[in-house]
């Protein structure tokens, strides 16, 4: 197999793995849901609607179905360290409050 053949299956196992979650998400809870992914509710209800040969064939577009949409530089700062240590729980854990309440900012702006 070669490196783009590779590549293409990776990007295809994310977005079916990220289009099962979306689903299970939407079904369990779909208002936190379209906050947590990012989505509007007409693509929320698309995903939900997916059978899985849909499933399948848009898992392997070629492109991300997914995206990061963290661009802060302090916001990945504040996430990495946490995940580096915990040794200092009460710290790391404001740090962590931090990072998503600049998070849920980024969201609300991008949504604007």
């Amino acid at each position: 197999m070669n490196h783009d053949e590779a590549l293409a299956n990776g990007i295809a196992e994310v977005n079916l793995s990220y289009l099962i979650l979306a689903q299970q998400m939407l079904r369990a809870d779909r208002t936190s849901a379209l906050y947590r992914l990012g989505i509007s509710e007409q693509v929320g209800d698309l995903i939900a609607s997916l059978k899985p040969s849909q499933l399948l064939k848009v898992a392997s577009s070629g492109s991300l179905m997914c995206r990061i949409r963290v661009q802060d530089a302090t916001v990945w700062d504040l996430l990495a360290d946490h995940a580096r240590s915990d040794s200092l729980r009460g710290e790391k854990s404001a740090e962590r409050l931090h990072a998503r309440i600049l998070v849920a900012g980024q969201q609300e702006e991008m949504a604007e």
